[in-house]
């Protein structure tokens, strides 16, 4: 292999033959006299012959079929994207494949969680012990296949026992973060009508105790379906409201022995629903995108064995939490006999260290991150290669806003100049990526390194050209496992319009991301093509925005946009005040403090400003984009289109 005197990465022979990739090209070419000189090439392959990849890749990644299918895709009708059928007669477990590393490891799941002084250890044998008592509690209160469980959790163990007794029954998962205040949950789950709610009692967060007990009532008793309610307490606080029931007791209530000879695992067709997931809520209450269990665990496997290079005796970490579609993806890791280490707490502490010290102390292989966070690291002159033990590191990965240029070359001065760099790029509405990184592939600055196996992803522009180093949409152009079953309770329009009818000659996946294909074959990613809000890698709708702060008096109308700002995406928020008002600092701390508690820490924006008038189109849409161009110095292209263009100079100040 040459070496690539531009790239700041490349993997040596001897990593890159003994990778998943490797292997798995090396075994496609043995069983079809097919011969790919580079990763391109097996793209290509991947995507013309869509059904042969789609069935080496689930043999080849080890997928557990409770009844293997003999046939792999039944089309959609000719020219639509939707209708088709993956694996038709096979049946499977999604918790049964998770679950099925029983290597006895005495650290399968490491929980760090900020206000205790140790880490929480689950080893396989315990995992599993857990998720049987946990499947047979929730039988026993009645949850059966297509219930809907909930869970307002913190980042540890526990949710993903709930998460995989639930799945072993059938019922269909659905989480949030319990820094999300009562009113977006409701917004969430009130939707999906879940049958159990589990919620945890507290957490803390840079040191400051938050109890999370009335925010769990306030949702219980706002949810008549709920059946039974649990309680998480990783904390140990001890005290807990009726009607919610402790974690020890509803998992006691099975004695271990039994529940695990009682185990299991319903076996479902492939396109059963796994997860619901949420859209950010710009138009309205989030979208509930459900998720299949086949799609959702041959997906993660490809990106987490092929593309990432994760197996038995390779470690994860990806920072997140259970309200960010970075939790179901890491949690699949459990399929490939990786171990899980999980970080429940503030990133900022130990000067932005906390998270390397993890990584040192846990021997993790695979870090995962987002771009704000080194770009943090940056600021305060963190050297971590000088400072902590990063020996077992092998991978990095980065998501929730595009990858700057010096946030690669500071990873590779800073970090280790021997590792990969993966920036990856999906969404919720795929629970996975549509681009990321490989071992095969080089690592250039400021591009992620190409589309995913089996994903036919393109850059095309507004006529629905194919375009090559020039920004265009973001599209797929063929079905891909892990296209949503759809939205919950939708009779397929909301789905046909949310992804399908962008462009009106042809049915294509439209993601709404602004994105160029390089010259190496790479990808460079702009950010959004709408108004999604993404501060911090979290995606969040303009609409739960302004519901809470147009309750104002004060505030007349508002407008929230996203500014690309030290490589991440900030949430700026304009108002327009009621006349002979002026802005004041009280105004501000009140708007921050009603968006932190009705939503969410990360739906406070970064700076709030006062405006004479809101730019609107004439068929009366708020112009957050045209805004958000605004504040990247970018040229608007209809004026006509806008009702009070005379109001647009002003913003510019706020460049």
């Amino acid at each position: 292999m040459t070496r690539d005197d531009n790239a700041l990465w490349q993997a040596g022979r001897e990593r890159l033959h003994a990778s998943h990739i490797w292997k798995f090209k090396s075994r496609v070419e043995a069983e079809t006299g097919a011969s790919f000189s580079n990763y391109h090439e097996l793209h290509q392959w991947s995507v013309d012959q869509s059904s042969a990849f789609w069935a080496a890749a689930a043999d080849y990644l080890g997928i557990i079929w409770d009844r293997p299918p003999s046939s792999v895709f039944v089309p959609p009708p000719q020219g639509k994207m939707r209708g088709g059928q993956w694996f038709p007669e096979g049946r499977l477990s999604f918790a049964r494949n998770l679950l099925a590393h029983q290597d006895k490891n005495p650290a399968k799941i490491i929980s760090i969680i900020e206000g205790l002084r140790d880490p929480v250890v689950l080893p396989s044998e315990s995992l599993k012990t857990q998720v049987a008592q946990c499947t047979a509690a929730l039988k026993k209160v009645g949850v059966k296949s297509g219930d809907r469980v909930a869970g307002i959790c913190p980042n540890t163990s526990e949710a993903i026992v709930a998460m995989l007794a639930t799945s072993a029954i059938g019922a269909i998962w659905s989480s949030c973060s319990p820094d999300f205040g009562s009113e977006g949950i409701l917004d969430r789950f009130s939707q999906i009508e879940p049958t159990v709610l589990f919620a945890t009692r507290a957490y803390t967060y840079s040191d400051k105790f938050i109890d999370c007990a009335s925010t769990a009532l306030t949702v219980s008793r706002s949810l008549p379906t709920v059946k039974a309610c649990i309680m998480i307490d990783p904390l140990g606080v001890g005290q807990h409201p009726s009607p919610f029931v402790s974690w020890q007791n509803f998992l006691g209530a099975e004695e271990p022995g039994h529940a695990l000879a009682a185990f299991e695992p319903v076996a479902t067709p492939f396109d059963h629903p796994l997860y619901i997931l949420f859209s950010s809520g710009t138009t309205g209450k989030p979208k509930c995108i459900v998720h299949s269990v086949g799609g959702t665990l041959l997906q993660h496997k490809k990106e987490l064995m092929l593309h990432s290079d994760l197996g038995p005796g390779k470690r994860l970490l990806y920072f997140t939490t259970c309200g960010w579609m970075m939790w179901n993806w890491m949690v699949s890791a459990l399929a490939t006999g990786a171990d899980l280490v999980l970080f429940e707490g503030s990133i900022n502490r130990q000067n932005f260290g906390v998270l390397w010290q993890a990584v040192s102390d846990h021997g993790v292989t695979c870090f995962g991150t987002s771009p704000k966070f080194l770009a943090s690291c940056m600021k305060t002159g963190l050297t971590p290669r000088t400072t902590f033990a990063l020996d077992r590191l092998e991978t990095m990965l980065s998501t929730g806003s595009p990858l700057m240029p010096e946030h690669f070359q500071w990873v590779y001065e800073a970090v280790n100049p021997d590792l990969h760099l993966a920036s990856i790029s999906g969404g919720t509405d795929i629970v996975s990526c549509f681009m990321l990184g490989n071992p095969w592939l080089p690592v250039y600055v400021g591009e992620i390194q190409g589309p995913g196996l089996g994903m036919a992803v393109d850059c095309w522009d507004e006529e629905g050209h194919p375009v090559r180093q020039k920004r265009g949409e973001l599209v797929c152009t063929k079905p891909f496992p892990c296209m949503p079953i759809g939205f919950w309770k939708d009779d397929g329009r909301k789905y046909q319009e949310a992804y399908f009818n962008f462009y009106p000659h042809v049915e294509v996946w439209r993601h709404g991301d602004f994105i160029e294909i390089t010259e190496h074959g790479g990808i460079t990613v702009y950010g959004r093509s709408d108004a999604t809000l993404n501060p911090g890698g979290v995606r969040i709708g303009t609409a739960e925005i302004y519901r809470q702060v147009e309750q104002f008096p004060e505030v007349q109308d508002s407008l929230a946009v996203s500014r690309q700002r030290d490589g991440d995406a900030e949430m700026v928020l304009f108002v327009k005040l009621k006349e002979g008002l002026t802005l004041n600092d009280e105004l501000v701390r009140n708007i921050k403090a009603e968006l932190r508690q009705k939503l969410s820490p990360r739906h406070v924006p970064a700076g709030i400003h006062q405006v004479t008038d809101i730019p609107y189109t004439r068929s009366g849409k708020k112009l957050e984009l045209a805004v958000t161009r605004i504040l990247h110095h970018e040229a608007l292209d209809n004026l006509s289109a806008i009702v009070n263009p005379e109001c647009l100079p002003e913003y510019e100040r706020w460049r």
